[in-house]
Protein backbone atom coordinates (compact mmCIF):
# COMPACT_ATOMS: atom_id res chain seq x y z
CA UNK A 1 0.00 0.00 0.00
CA UNK A 2 2.85 2.37 0.86
CA UNK A 3 4.44 1.81 -2.55
CA UNK A 4 1.13 2.56 -4.29
CA UNK A 5 0.75 5.78 -2.30
CA UNK A 6 4.27 6.84 -3.23
CA UNK A 7 3.59 6.08 -6.88
CA UNK A 8 0.43 8.19 -6.82
CA UNK A 9 2.25 11.07 -5.17
CA UNK A 10 4.98 10.92 -7.79
CA UNK A 11 2.42 10.82 -10.56
CA UNK A 12 0.62 13.82 -9.14
CA UNK A 13 3.84 15.79 -8.98
CA UNK A 14 3.59 16.17 -5.20
CA UNK A 15 6.85 14.32 -4.77
CA UNK A 16 9.45 14.30 -7.49
CA UNK A 17 12.93 12.89 -7.74
CA UNK A 18 15.34 15.74 -8.26
CA UNK A 19 16.85 15.08 -11.68
CA UNK A 20 19.48 17.83 -11.56
CA UNK A 21 21.96 17.88 -8.71
CA UNK A 22 24.29 20.83 -8.17
CA UNK A 23 25.80 19.95 -4.78
CA UNK A 24 29.27 19.09 -6.11
CA UNK A 25 31.38 20.16 -9.07
CA UNK A 26 30.82 16.82 -10.80
CA UNK A 27 27.06 17.09 -10.23
CA UNK A 28 27.02 20.61 -11.64
CA UNK A 29 28.99 19.69 -14.74
CA UNK A 30 26.74 16.69 -15.34
CA UNK A 31 23.63 18.83 -14.97
CA UNK A 32 25.04 21.47 -17.31
CA UNK A 33 25.84 18.86 -19.96
CA UNK A 34 22.28 17.54 -19.94
CA UNK A 35 20.85 21.06 -20.06
CA UNK A 36 23.15 22.01 -22.94
CA UNK A 37 22.01 18.94 -24.87
CA UNK A 38 18.36 19.80 -24.25
CA UNK A 39 18.95 23.43 -25.24
CA UNK A 40 20.60 22.49 -28.51
CA UNK A 41 17.60 20.40 -29.53
CA UNK A 42 15.87 23.72 -30.22
CA UNK A 43 18.59 24.68 -32.72
CA UNK A 44 18.03 23.47 -36.29
CA UNK A 45 20.62 25.59 -38.10
CA UNK A 46 23.07 22.73 -38.54
CA UNK A 47 20.47 20.59 -40.30
CA UNK A 48 20.13 20.31 -44.07
CA UNK A 49 18.20 23.20 -45.59
CA UNK A 50 18.26 25.33 -42.44
CA UNK A 51 20.06 28.62 -41.77
CA UNK A 52 23.13 28.38 -39.51
CA UNK A 53 23.24 30.68 -36.53
CA UNK A 54 19.58 31.32 -35.78
CA UNK A 55 16.86 29.68 -33.76
CA UNK A 56 13.65 28.84 -35.66
CA UNK A 57 12.01 32.08 -36.78
CA UNK A 58 11.33 34.91 -37.02
CA UNK A 59 7.56 34.77 -36.54
CA UNK A 60 5.51 33.42 -38.17
CA UNK A 61 8.19 30.94 -39.27
CA UNK A 62 9.14 30.28 -35.65
CA UNK A 63 9.15 31.86 -32.21
CA UNK A 64 12.59 33.41 -32.17
CA UNK A 65 14.02 36.63 -33.55
CA UNK A 66 17.53 36.88 -34.99
CA UNK A 67 19.11 38.41 -31.90
CA UNK A 68 18.38 35.40 -29.69
CA UNK A 69 20.67 33.28 -31.83
CA UNK A 70 23.51 35.59 -30.84
CA UNK A 71 22.50 35.24 -27.20
CA UNK A 72 22.40 31.45 -27.54
CA UNK A 73 26.01 31.33 -28.69
CA UNK A 74 27.13 33.51 -25.81
CA UNK A 75 25.50 31.00 -23.46
CA UNK A 76 27.16 28.08 -25.22
CA UNK A 77 30.60 29.75 -25.25
CA UNK A 78 30.23 30.24 -21.50
CA UNK A 79 29.18 26.60 -21.19
CA UNK A 80 32.37 25.48 -22.95
CA UNK A 81 34.50 27.86 -20.89
CA UNK A 82 33.04 26.72 -17.58
CA UNK A 83 32.74 22.96 -18.16
CA UNK A 84 35.48 22.23 -20.69
CA UNK A 85 33.02 20.37 -22.92
CA UNK A 86 33.94 21.21 -26.53
CA UNK A 87 31.23 19.04 -28.12
CA UNK A 88 29.44 22.05 -29.61
CA UNK A 89 32.43 24.22 -30.54
CA UNK A 90 32.29 23.55 -34.28
CA UNK A 91 28.57 24.34 -34.34
CA UNK A 92 29.17 27.56 -32.37
CA UNK A 93 31.93 28.69 -34.72
CA UNK A 94 29.89 27.94 -37.83
CA UNK A 95 26.90 29.81 -36.39
CA UNK A 96 28.87 32.86 -35.27
CA UNK A 97 30.63 33.21 -38.63
CA UNK A 98 27.59 32.55 -40.81
CA UNK A 99 25.76 35.62 -39.53
CA UNK A 100 28.56 38.23 -39.73
CA UNK A 101 27.32 39.85 -42.95
CA UNK A 102 29.34 41.17 -45.90
CA UNK A 103 30.91 43.99 -43.85
CA UNK A 104 31.77 41.62 -41.00
CA UNK A 105 29.85 43.69 -38.45
CA UNK A 106 26.79 41.51 -37.75
CA UNK A 107 24.51 43.28 -40.17
CA UNK A 108 23.56 40.44 -42.55
CA UNK A 109 21.33 41.62 -45.43
CA UNK A 110 18.50 39.25 -44.59
CA UNK A 111 17.90 41.01 -41.24
CA UNK A 112 19.04 44.55 -41.99
CA UNK A 113 15.53 45.83 -42.62
CA UNK A 114 14.45 44.85 -39.10
CA UNK A 115 17.69 45.53 -37.27
CA UNK A 116 17.91 47.14 -33.85
CA UNK A 117 21.09 48.39 -32.23
CA UNK A 118 20.48 45.89 -29.44
CA UNK A 119 20.05 43.02 -31.91
CA UNK A 120 23.43 43.72 -33.49
CA UNK A 121 24.89 44.32 -30.05
CA UNK A 122 24.01 40.89 -28.69
CA UNK A 123 26.04 39.25 -31.45
CA UNK A 124 28.87 41.70 -30.75
CA UNK A 125 28.86 40.81 -27.05
CA UNK A 126 29.10 37.10 -27.88
CA UNK A 127 32.07 37.79 -30.17
CA UNK A 128 33.68 39.83 -27.38
CA UNK A 129 33.09 36.95 -24.99
CA UNK A 130 34.75 34.53 -27.40
CA UNK A 131 37.84 36.75 -27.41
CA UNK A 132 37.85 37.16 -23.62
CA UNK A 133 37.46 33.45 -22.94
CA UNK A 134 39.95 32.35 -25.60
CA UNK A 135 37.34 30.40 -27.50
CA UNK A 136 39.18 28.71 -30.40
CA UNK A 137 40.04 31.28 -33.06
CA UNK A 138 38.42 31.00 -36.50
CA UNK A 139 40.55 30.09 -39.52
CA UNK A 140 42.86 32.93 -40.51
CA UNK A 141 40.86 33.74 -43.64
CA UNK A 142 37.72 34.34 -41.55
CA UNK A 143 36.80 37.32 -39.38
CA UNK A 144 38.26 37.09 -35.89
CA UNK A 145 36.34 37.40 -32.61
CA UNK A 146 37.95 40.62 -31.41
CA UNK A 147 37.68 42.34 -34.78
CA UNK A 148 33.98 41.41 -34.93
CA UNK A 149 33.35 43.00 -31.54
CA UNK A 150 35.26 46.09 -32.63
CA UNK A 151 33.26 46.25 -35.86
CA UNK A 152 29.97 46.22 -33.96
CA UNK A 153 31.21 48.91 -31.58
CA UNK A 154 32.56 51.06 -34.44
CA UNK A 155 29.31 50.90 -36.40
CA UNK A 156 27.39 51.91 -33.29
CA UNK A 157 29.84 54.72 -32.54
CA UNK A 158 29.31 56.10 -36.05
CA UNK A 159 27.74 59.60 -36.04
CA UNK A 160 24.95 58.21 -38.24
CA UNK A 161 23.74 56.19 -35.23
CA UNK A 162 23.66 59.19 -32.90
CA UNK A 163 21.75 62.46 -33.02
CA UNK A 164 21.00 65.45 -30.84
CA UNK A 165 17.51 64.35 -29.81
CA UNK A 166 17.33 63.76 -26.06
CA UNK A 167 20.87 65.08 -25.85
CA UNK A 168 22.40 62.01 -27.48
CA UNK A 169 22.18 58.26 -27.14
CA UNK A 170 21.43 55.42 -29.52
CA UNK A 171 17.96 54.84 -30.87
CA UNK A 172 16.39 51.43 -30.45
CA UNK A 173 16.02 50.71 -34.18
CA UNK A 174 18.55 51.44 -36.94
CA UNK A 175 16.43 51.91 -40.12
CA UNK A 176 14.44 55.14 -39.90
CA UNK A 177 11.34 53.43 -41.34
CA UNK A 178 11.09 50.96 -38.47
CA UNK A 179 8.54 51.26 -35.70
CA UNK A 180 10.74 52.03 -32.72
CA UNK A 181 13.15 54.32 -34.56
CA UNK A 182 11.68 57.17 -32.52
CA UNK A 183 12.50 55.35 -29.28
CA UNK A 184 15.74 55.48 -27.29
CA UNK A 185 16.17 52.72 -24.75
CA UNK A 186 18.39 51.35 -22.04
CA UNK A 187 19.29 48.04 -23.64
CA UNK A 188 20.73 49.52 -26.84
CA UNK A 189 22.80 52.04 -24.90
CA UNK A 190 23.64 49.51 -22.21
CA UNK A 191 25.13 47.12 -24.75
CA UNK A 192 27.14 49.95 -26.32
CA UNK A 193 28.43 50.87 -22.85
CA UNK A 194 29.15 47.21 -22.06
CA UNK A 195 31.10 46.60 -25.26
CA UNK A 196 33.12 49.79 -24.86
CA UNK A 197 34.12 48.92 -21.29
CA UNK A 198 35.20 45.42 -22.31
CA UNK A 199 37.13 46.61 -25.35
CA UNK A 200 38.91 49.14 -23.16
CA UNK A 201 40.13 46.41 -20.82
CA UNK A 202 41.02 43.95 -23.57
CA UNK A 203 42.93 46.40 -25.77
CA UNK A 204 44.06 48.88 -23.09
CA UNK A 205 42.62 51.69 -25.23
CA UNK A 206 41.35 54.65 -23.24
CA UNK A 207 39.07 55.88 -26.03
CA UNK A 208 36.68 52.96 -25.55
CA UNK A 209 36.46 53.73 -21.83
CA UNK A 210 35.91 57.45 -22.40
CA UNK A 211 32.97 56.83 -24.70
CA UNK A 212 31.60 54.13 -22.39
CA UNK A 213 31.59 56.63 -19.52
CA UNK A 214 29.89 59.24 -21.70
CA UNK A 215 27.19 56.68 -22.47
CA UNK A 216 26.69 55.90 -18.78
CA UNK A 217 26.48 59.62 -18.00
CA UNK A 218 23.86 60.13 -20.72
CA UNK A 219 21.71 57.24 -19.47
CA UNK A 220 21.75 58.75 -15.98
CA UNK A 221 21.20 62.33 -17.16
CA UNK A 222 18.15 61.43 -19.24
CA UNK A 223 16.57 59.51 -16.35
CA UNK A 224 16.78 55.96 -17.67
CA UNK A 225 18.73 55.11 -14.50
CA UNK A 226 17.63 56.81 -11.30
CA UNK A 227 19.54 57.66 -8.13
CA UNK A 228 18.61 54.30 -6.63
CA UNK A 229 19.98 52.47 -9.70
CA UNK A 230 16.59 51.40 -11.00
CA UNK A 231 16.86 51.11 -14.78
CA UNK A 232 13.82 51.93 -16.90
CA UNK A 233 13.10 50.79 -20.43
CA UNK A 234 13.25 53.98 -22.55
CA UNK A 235 11.41 56.98 -23.99
CA UNK A 236 10.40 58.67 -27.25
CA UNK A 237 12.39 61.37 -29.00
CA UNK A 238 9.23 63.38 -29.74
CA UNK A 239 9.02 64.25 -26.04
CA UNK A 240 12.76 64.79 -25.68
CA UNK A 241 12.72 61.47 -23.82
CA UNK A 242 10.54 62.78 -20.99
CA UNK A 243 7.82 60.10 -21.37
CA UNK A 244 9.96 57.47 -19.68
CA UNK A 245 8.48 54.00 -19.68
CA UNK A 246 9.24 52.80 -16.17
CA UNK A 247 9.01 49.09 -16.93
CA UNK A 248 12.07 47.29 -15.58
CA UNK A 249 13.65 44.25 -17.21
CA UNK A 250 16.44 42.22 -15.68
CA UNK A 251 18.72 42.16 -18.70
CA UNK A 252 19.06 45.94 -18.50
CA UNK A 253 20.51 45.60 -15.01
CA UNK A 254 22.71 42.72 -16.07
CA UNK A 255 24.28 44.47 -19.03
CA UNK A 256 25.07 47.59 -17.01
CA UNK A 257 26.41 45.55 -14.08
CA UNK A 258 28.92 43.72 -16.26
CA UNK A 259 29.95 46.89 -18.06
CA UNK A 260 30.46 48.72 -14.75
CA UNK A 261 32.60 45.83 -13.49
CA UNK A 262 34.86 46.17 -16.52
CA UNK A 263 35.08 49.92 -16.00
CA UNK A 264 36.07 49.32 -12.37
CA UNK A 265 38.69 46.80 -13.45
CA UNK A 266 40.11 49.06 -16.15
CA UNK A 267 40.10 52.37 -14.29
CA UNK A 268 40.50 51.35 -10.66
CA UNK A 269 38.27 54.33 -9.86
CA UNK A 270 36.28 53.97 -6.62
CA UNK A 271 33.21 55.55 -8.24
CA UNK A 272 32.73 52.38 -10.26
CA UNK A 273 32.87 50.35 -7.05
CA UNK A 274 30.13 52.56 -5.62
CA UNK A 275 28.08 52.22 -8.79
CA UNK A 276 28.47 48.46 -8.79
CA UNK A 277 27.34 48.18 -5.19
CA UNK A 278 24.32 50.35 -5.96
CA UNK A 279 23.42 48.32 -9.02
CA UNK A 280 23.80 45.00 -7.20
CA UNK A 281 21.53 46.13 -4.39
CA UNK A 282 18.91 47.42 -6.85
CA UNK A 283 19.07 44.25 -8.92
CA UNK A 284 18.61 41.96 -5.94
CA UNK A 285 15.78 44.10 -4.58
CA UNK A 286 13.80 44.14 -7.82
CA UNK A 287 14.70 40.91 -9.60
CA UNK A 288 15.74 38.45 -6.87
CA UNK A 289 12.97 38.29 -4.26
CA UNK A 290 13.83 35.49 -1.83
CA UNK A 291 17.15 35.15 -3.68
CA UNK A 292 15.46 33.73 -6.77
CA UNK A 293 15.50 35.28 -10.24
CA UNK A 294 12.11 36.75 -11.11
CA UNK A 295 11.12 38.78 -14.19
CA UNK A 296 9.02 41.38 -12.44
CA UNK A 297 7.45 43.02 -15.49
CA UNK A 298 5.70 39.90 -16.75
CA UNK A 299 6.14 36.81 -14.62
CA UNK A 300 3.29 37.16 -12.14
CA UNK A 301 0.63 36.92 -14.84
CA UNK A 302 2.88 35.13 -17.36
CA UNK A 303 2.61 37.86 -19.95
CA UNK A 304 6.26 37.42 -20.90
CA UNK A 305 7.16 37.53 -24.58
CA UNK A 306 9.53 34.96 -26.05
CA UNK A 307 12.31 37.54 -25.70
CA UNK A 308 11.66 38.09 -21.99
CA UNK A 309 11.73 34.36 -21.28
CA UNK A 310 15.50 34.37 -21.80
CA UNK A 311 16.53 37.31 -19.61
CA UNK A 312 17.20 35.47 -16.33
CA UNK A 313 20.04 33.51 -17.87
CA UNK A 314 21.91 36.60 -19.07
CA UNK A 315 21.73 38.12 -15.60
CA UNK A 316 23.13 34.96 -14.01
CA UNK A 317 25.95 34.74 -16.54
CA UNK A 318 26.91 38.39 -16.44
CA UNK A 319 26.77 38.67 -12.65
CA UNK A 320 28.93 35.57 -12.32
CA UNK A 321 31.56 37.03 -14.66
CA UNK A 322 31.31 40.31 -12.74
CA UNK A 323 32.61 38.52 -9.62
CA UNK A 324 35.84 37.73 -11.49
CA UNK A 325 36.30 41.18 -13.00
CA UNK A 326 35.40 42.97 -9.74
CA UNK A 327 36.24 40.37 -7.05
CA UNK A 328 34.94 42.51 -4.17
CA UNK A 329 31.41 41.62 -5.37
CA UNK A 330 31.82 37.86 -5.00
CA UNK A 331 30.87 37.46 -1.32
CA UNK A 332 27.63 39.34 -1.85
CA UNK A 333 26.66 37.90 -5.22
CA UNK A 334 27.69 34.26 -5.45
CA UNK A 335 25.52 32.97 -2.56
CA UNK A 336 22.45 34.55 -4.16
CA UNK A 337 23.26 33.09 -7.57
CA UNK A 338 23.60 29.64 -5.97
CA UNK A 339 20.23 29.89 -4.23
CA UNK A 340 18.64 31.06 -7.46
CA UNK A 341 20.23 28.22 -9.43
CA UNK A 342 18.90 25.72 -6.89
CA UNK A 343 15.42 27.16 -7.32
CA UNK A 344 15.87 26.87 -11.08
CA UNK A 345 16.70 23.16 -11.06
CA UNK A 346 14.05 22.38 -8.45
CA UNK A 347 11.30 23.14 -10.96
CA UNK A 348 12.87 21.16 -13.84
CA UNK A 349 10.53 18.19 -13.44
CA UNK A 350 8.41 18.44 -16.58
CA UNK A 351 8.14 16.49 -19.78
CA UNK A 352 8.20 12.76 -20.34
CA UNK A 353 11.82 12.67 -19.20
CA UNK A 354 11.12 14.42 -15.89
CA UNK A 355 13.91 16.93 -16.52
CA UNK A 356 12.24 19.61 -18.66
CA UNK A 357 12.56 23.14 -17.28
CA UNK A 358 9.91 25.83 -17.06
CA UNK A 359 10.18 29.54 -16.46
CA UNK A 360 8.78 30.25 -12.99
CA UNK A 361 11.51 29.31 -10.54
CA UNK A 362 10.01 30.81 -7.40
CA UNK A 363 7.19 28.27 -6.95
CA UNK A 364 9.45 25.24 -7.09
CA UNK A 365 6.99 23.56 -9.44
CA UNK A 366 7.19 23.02 -13.18
CA UNK A 367 4.87 25.56 -14.85
CA UNK A 368 4.64 24.07 -18.33
CA UNK A 369 6.34 27.04 -20.02
CA UNK A 370 9.01 25.48 -22.24
CA UNK A 371 11.34 26.75 -24.92
CA UNK A 372 14.90 27.69 -25.80
CA UNK A 373 14.88 30.73 -23.53
CA UNK A 374 13.63 28.81 -20.50
CA UNK A 375 16.25 26.08 -20.95
CA UNK A 376 18.97 28.64 -21.66
CA UNK A 377 18.12 30.38 -18.37
CA UNK A 378 18.63 27.25 -16.31
CA UNK A 379 21.79 26.22 -18.18
CA UNK A 380 23.24 29.68 -17.51
CA UNK A 381 22.33 29.53 -13.82
CA UNK A 382 23.83 26.06 -13.38
CA UNK A 383 27.01 26.50 -15.41
CA UNK A 384 27.70 29.85 -13.74
CA UNK A 385 28.14 28.00 -10.44
CA UNK A 386 31.50 26.87 -11.85
CA UNK A 387 32.80 30.43 -12.14
CA UNK A 388 35.25 30.07 -9.24
CA UNK A 389 37.04 27.27 -11.07
CA UNK A 390 37.33 29.05 -14.40
CA UNK A 391 39.95 31.40 -15.77
CA UNK A 392 39.34 35.13 -15.54
CA UNK A 393 38.59 36.77 -18.91
CA UNK A 394 41.87 37.53 -20.67
CA UNK A 395 43.20 40.63 -22.39
CA UNK A 396 45.53 41.12 -25.33
CA UNK A 397 48.41 41.31 -22.85
CA UNK A 398 47.37 38.44 -20.56
CA UNK A 399 47.00 35.50 -22.91
CA UNK A 400 44.33 36.64 -25.34
CA UNK A 401 44.91 35.22 -28.81
CA UNK A 402 42.16 36.87 -30.83
CA UNK A 403 43.36 39.30 -33.50
CA UNK A 404 41.72 42.69 -33.59
CA UNK A 405 41.29 45.52 -36.04
CA UNK A 406 40.56 48.94 -34.51
CA UNK A 407 39.20 50.12 -37.88
CA UNK A 408 36.84 47.18 -38.38
CA UNK A 409 33.35 48.25 -39.39
CA UNK A 410 34.16 51.94 -39.73
CA UNK A 411 31.95 53.50 -42.38
CA UNK A 412 29.66 50.47 -42.63
CA UNK A 413 27.06 51.47 -40.07
CA UNK A 414 24.62 53.30 -42.35
CA UNK A 415 21.61 51.60 -43.84
CA UNK A 416 20.60 52.72 -47.31
CA UNK A 417 17.25 54.28 -48.12
CA UNK A 418 16.31 51.62 -50.67
CA UNK A 419 15.51 48.85 -48.22
CA UNK A 420 12.80 46.31 -48.94
CA UNK A 421 9.40 47.11 -47.39
CA UNK A 422 9.12 46.42 -43.67
CA UNK A 423 6.72 43.59 -42.94
CA UNK A 424 4.87 42.82 -39.74
CA UNK A 425 7.30 40.02 -38.95
CA UNK A 426 10.22 42.45 -39.29
CA UNK A 427 9.00 44.75 -36.55
CA UNK A 428 10.60 43.19 -33.51
CA UNK A 429 14.00 42.57 -32.03
CA UNK A 430 15.86 42.16 -28.81
CA UNK A 431 14.28 45.29 -27.37
CA UNK A 432 11.38 44.36 -25.17
CA UNK A 433 8.80 46.73 -26.60
CA UNK A 434 7.36 46.00 -30.01
CA UNK A 435 5.61 48.77 -31.87
CA UNK A 436 2.26 48.05 -30.24
CA UNK A 437 3.72 47.89 -26.76
CA UNK A 438 5.68 51.09 -27.30
CA UNK A 439 2.50 52.91 -28.26
CA UNK A 440 0.53 51.52 -25.32
CA UNK A 441 3.30 51.49 -22.74
CA UNK A 442 1.51 53.55 -20.16
CA UNK A 443 -1.44 51.20 -20.15
CA UNK A 444 0.58 47.98 -20.32
CA UNK A 445 2.88 48.90 -17.47
CA UNK A 446 0.78 51.44 -15.63
CA UNK A 447 1.04 49.47 -12.42
CA UNK A 448 4.77 50.23 -12.34
CA UNK A 449 4.26 54.00 -12.39
CA UNK A 450 4.84 56.66 -14.99
CA UNK A 451 6.97 59.74 -15.40
CA UNK A 452 10.46 60.31 -14.12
Amino acid sequence: MASITLYLLLSAGLVSAQFYKIDTTDDTISAAKTLAYDLMTYYKGNESGQTPGILPGPPPAGEYYWWEGGALWGTMIDYWHLTGDDSYNDVITQAMLWQVGPNRNYMPPNVTASLGNDDQGFWGMSAMQAAEENFPDPPSDQPQWLSLAQAVWNTQADPDRHDATCGGGLRWQIPFANNGYDYKNSIANGIFFNLGARLARYTNNQTYADIAEQTWDWVVSIGFMDKDYNIFDGAHVQTNCTDINRAQFSYNNGVFLLGAAYMYNFTGDSKWEDRLNGLIDATFKVFFPNDTAYEIACEEHMTCTTDMLSFKGYVHRWMATMTQIAPFTADKVLPVLRKSAQAAVNQCTGGTNGRTCGFGWASGAFDGSVGAGQTMDVLAAVSSLLIDQSKTPVTSSSGGTSIGDPNAGIGSGSISDDLPPITTSDRAGAGVLTAVIVLTAAAAFGWMGTGK
